[in-house]
């Protein structure tokens, strides 16, 4: 084999510029045991960004792998938090130490919403595939997928006293689960289209749906006693109005209709109005249920509070006098007897408005945080790349919310439409829509951030003291960065400026622009008016006008041609000293979109809306390779300094390595959601950095790592071939009909290889009991004891442990969540081996509570071929007796400690006269006292 060119890695280093990304929710975490609702959780990208509202800081990162985040609900216990990707993954996270050691797959689709019991034993989860699964956190798998929903799942909630769950659709349906029987008993068809949010209130006696209409809609829940059936009497709630009526004469027999069940009976109870007109966007309450929050598509907030019994009975006596007064004075003028008032009590009396925030931009997501003293935090997370915070004081009679924090300079809040590199490699230039941020490469911080117009185009001026922004409205925007101010705002042409060149020479720049023309630009320094102070300006030199909008300008570093891409999908070569033209390059089939020369002016690479890169001499201008570069728009290309390999970013979410040599892809850089407007390469090579519509900017790193492309294009298609196992046929389990409950779990190449390793462990476990059985027939053939034969290397590195106890241990790795579709994946003839196995280990004592949840899943997926073979009705036999044995054993010693342990606390508890752990209680109080008076002491100085 012969001497290959040798290339090196990009590698992904760190994402920045993103607040928080609107796809999934924000939520109120705690903190190591810190103040609540001083930190929120919020997406950004694959990760998960914890920030300190307070601060204004992003405390920790909760690292994710490759896909987008989808959404976040935090544990009961504030120690956790779920996070749901767009590949229907679910992670658990402690927020202690940031890490994730338990995740559940099950899902074919993005998690759409996520929702724990009351205890955090439980999650369940709800996705685009329209399925709901119920996951045991404790055990770390999957409980029962419930099938019945037509369309993506928007809300599922547990009830706390009850084993029920409820669900809603965009199907317009919400469905009621026994998770007892895993069915649906009910289902609420009482909405014309799709219900986007419910929240439970008064104790789970009433439901709250929103829809795609203004309307509220109110539902109570009467729970039947145990041994009533359907259609006893029962006592009726109090009697409820519509706030307004409806027409429809179907829609009134529906909201009258009580339907009998066998579990619980569901009555539409009213509706509250909103001030919006379109669909709820999203609808949360707090965790008592008593304030709950919801907003359109707008930027407006609408809170409610429910009223508690006590409450609404003052309201209704207030009423009854109200009305009673009225009613006497109407007697008094009509002068003659009326009958007494009845004041009937309606959804108003029991919910009210309490006030209205308005948001500075649309609001994406809410969550909201009752505190003590009747204090309301509100989250908000909003479509451009923001996060606000307001308090309000629900006890007040006219409660007004009090911005109290919002997290705006870590990001831009429109798309960031182009990026610089300084010349000294540390400093980056990002320009968006309204602002242009400078960061720190090393440490991602903001340096500065200035207002400008819509930025279309930027360069660093030579000396990195100054910027040049091109913009949509034809001006040149000059900026000082020691002040970050705006020096001077030239108007350079009658429409956008799409490009911006700097001259070899360093001595001006040339643009580009829609107005048909290329101006060429001299820095000049004059003195500032007002000051003795001289400031950078630049000065028109010259005009080339051309026949259409010109796209991208490029200056060859030799100073000798200038390369203008036109809106006729040609790019057009002049002299740069009398601008005469040179050459067309015409192949294109779409306007070309991005151009670069190269550091020795020898070779030009033109990127496409058509989607293909082409290649071409600079000598004749023919083209030397043609390559389909991106599945979609190729947006921006650039040279790596010093060399001919070049990199693409395009609207397909990638960016790719090229070399223009050997016409060859290097690699792909994959890690954006959405397209990729534009990137930049530092000076030396070493750093590129990337923009997005996802708001993220992304930072790549060359690594020392050698690329080796038949070793790429190798792990590519193994990768691919991994991903089509993965979506291959679904293991039928005998026995299992279509029906609304199935299992819980879903094959995925990591189930397929952990069942290939316990294969491949059985098989050992074969030959090493093969051999031992060879050397006992060899050893009585030959009447003496021959020496032992060599244990296989693979227990030799495990410690020569024996056979059987290596099969223990590889399904001890299987992870808990993948253990059951591991075993469906599992061909029946490893099966009776497996089982003589168990019962080994059962009579051993070795791992029995694992070993009897394999074996009774396995008694369960192949129940009529185990029956029906005569060769394992001793084993199964044998292993009845053990388990029942070993089990009830295991019971008696956990309920002999448990009893010990109780007895030892009242022991204790007797003999010091206090409550167990109450010391350390009153410690942690303590400790948590000096942490806030050290923090106002710290906020006073600051």
């Amino acid at each position: 084999m012969g001497l290959t060119k040798q290339y090196l890695r990009y590698a992904a280093s760190a994402v920045f510029g993103v607040i928080g990304s609107p796809r999934a929710n924000i939520t109120y975490v705690t903190l190591r045991g810190g103040e609540r609702g001083r930190y929120i959780a919020v997406a950004a990208c694959e990760h998960v960004f914890i920030w300190d509202v307070r601060k204004g800081e992003k405390v920790l990162i909760l690292q994710g792998q490759k896909h987008e985040v989808s959404f976040l609900c935090p544990s009961p216990d504030g120690v956790h938090v779920a996070v749901g990707y767009e590949d229907g993954v679910v992670r658990i996270f402690n927020l202690l130490n940031g890490e994730s050691n338990v995740s559940f797959n099950g899902h074919k689709s993005g998690v759409t919403v996520m929702s724990y019991d009351a205890l955090g034993a439980r999650l369940v989860t709800g996705s685009k595939d329209t399925d709901v699964i119920v996951w045991d956190i404790i055990n770390e798998c999957g409980l029962y997928r419930l099938r019945g929903h037509k369309d993506l799942i928007t809300q599922a909630l547990f009830l706390k006293d009850k084993n029920l769950l409820v669900t809603s659709s965009k199907d317009s349906f919400v469905k009621w689960w026994d998770l007892d029987t895993q069915h649906c008993f009910k289902t609420m068809v009482g909405h014309r289209s799709e219900v986007w949010g419910m929240v439970l209130l008064n104790q789970e006696n009433r439901l709250l749906t929103g829809s795609a209409d203004s309307e509220l809609r109110a539902w109570d829940i009467c729970y039947l006693e145990e041994g009533k059936t359907a259609g006893e009497p029962r006592l009726k709630k109090g009697k409820t109005l519509l706030e307004e009526e409806d027409g429809d004469q179907n829609d009134e027999a529906e909201e009258e209709e009580v339907l009998e069940e066998r579990i619980l009976s569901c009555k539409k109870a009213g509706s509250i109005l909103r001030e919006a007109r379109d669909r709820v966007v999203s609808l949360t309450a707090d965790s008592k249920a008593r304030i709950f929050a919801c907003h359109g598509n707008d930027a407006v907030l609408e809170v409610f509070t429910v009223l508690s019994e006590e409450e609404v009975q003052r309201k209704m006596i207030k009423k009854l006098k109200k009305a009673k007064k009225k009613a006497a004075k109407a007697q008094e003028d009509a002068g003659e007897q009326t009958a007494e008032p009845v004041v009937e009590r309606t959804l108003k009396d029991e919910i009210i408005r309490l006030t209205n925030i308005k948001a500075s931009a649309k609001i994406r997501w809410v969550d909201v945080l009752a505190g003590p003293g009747g204090e309301l935090k509100v989250a908000l997370l909003l479509q451009n790349n923001t996060v606000e915070t307001y308090s309000l004081k629900t006890s007040d009679k006219n409660p007004t919310a009090n911005k109290t924090a919002r997290l705006t300079l870590g990001g831009h809040r429109t798309d960031v439409r182009t990026l610089a590199f300084s010349s000294d490699n540390l400093a980056v230039l990002s320009a968006s829509g309204d602002t242009v941020k400078v960061w720190n490469r090393s440490t991602l911080q903001v340096i500065r951030t200035m207002a400008c117009e819509y930025a279309l185009c930027s360069l660093f001026v030579p000396g990195d003291r100054q910027i040049i922004l091109g913009t949509k409205s034809g001006k040149l925007q000059i900026f000082e960065l020691a002040s970050g101010s705006l020096l001077e705002s030239v108007d350079a042409h009658s429409g956008a400026v799409w490009s911006l060149c700097l001259a070899p020479d360093q001595r001006g720049i040339i643009s580009g622009s829609a107005d048909k023309t290329v101006k060429f630009w001299e820095f000049e320094l004059i003195k500032d008016q007002g000051t003795d102070q001289k400031r950078l300006t630049v000065t028109h030199a010259r005009t080339l006008q051309l026949e259409e909008d010109v796209l991208c300008v490029k200056l060859s570093p030799d100073h000798r041609l200038l390369a203008v891409s036109l809106l006729d999908c040609t790019v057009k070569i002049f002299y740069t000293d009398t601008l005469k033209f040179f050459l067309s390059l015409y192949g294109h089939k779409l306007p070309v979109l991005c151009l670069d020369i190269t550091h020795d002016s020898t070779i030009i690479a033109t990127g496409s809306a058509d989607r293909n890169v082409k290649i071409w001499g600079l000598d004749f201008g023919d083209c030397h390779r043609s390559l389909f570069a991106h599945d979609d728009s190729v947006m921006f290309l650039q040279f790596v300094p010093k060399t001919h390999l070049f990199f693409t970013a395009g609207k397909d979410k990638k960016i790719k390595q090229w070399d223009a040599d050997k016409f060859e892809h290097i690699q792909t850089l994959e890690g954006h959601h959405r397209e990729v407007w534009c990137l930049a390469i530092s000076p030396n090579g070493d750093h590129l950095v990337s923009s997005s519509h996802d708001k993220s900017l992304r930072l790549w790193e060359r690594t020392r790592e050698p690329i080796i492309l038949e070793e790429e294009r190798e792990l590519e298609r193994e990768a691919e071939f991994e991903e089509s196992m993965a979506k291959g046929s679904v293991p039928v389990v005998p026995g299992e009909t279509e029906g609304e409950a199935a299992p819980a779990g879903k094959k995925t190449i990591e189930t397929v290889k952990a069942a290939e390793r316990i294969m491949e462990a059985l098989e050992l476990y074969k030959e090493e009991a093969r051999k031992l059985e060879e050397h006992k027939y060899f050893c009585e053939k030959a009447g003496k004891e021959l020496p032992p034969p060599k244990p296989n290397p693979i227990l030799v590195a495990f410690g020569n442990i024996t056979p059987s106890r290596y099969v223990l241990d590889v399904i001890k790795k299987v992870r808990s969540s993948e253990l059951e579709v591991s075993l469906l994946v599992l061909p029946f003839p490893y099966v009776p081996e497996l089982l003589r196995l168990f019962n080994s280990y059962i009579q051993q004592g070795l791992e029995v509570e694992l070993v009897c949840r394999c074996l009774f899943f396995l008694l369960k997926i192949h129940f009529g071929q185990i029956t029906s073979n005569q060769m394992l009705v001793s084993v199964i036999d044998e292993l009845k007796t053990n388990t029942l044995s070993k089990v009830c054993q295991i019971r008696d010693v956990l309920g002999f400690n448990s009893a010990a342990l109780q007895f030892l606390q009242q022991e204790i508890e007797s003999k010091e006269d206090v409550t167990f752990f109450a010391d350390a209680t009153g410690q942690l109080k303590e400790k948590k006292k000096r942490r806030r008076k050290r923090e106002r002491a710290v906020l006073t100085i600051a």
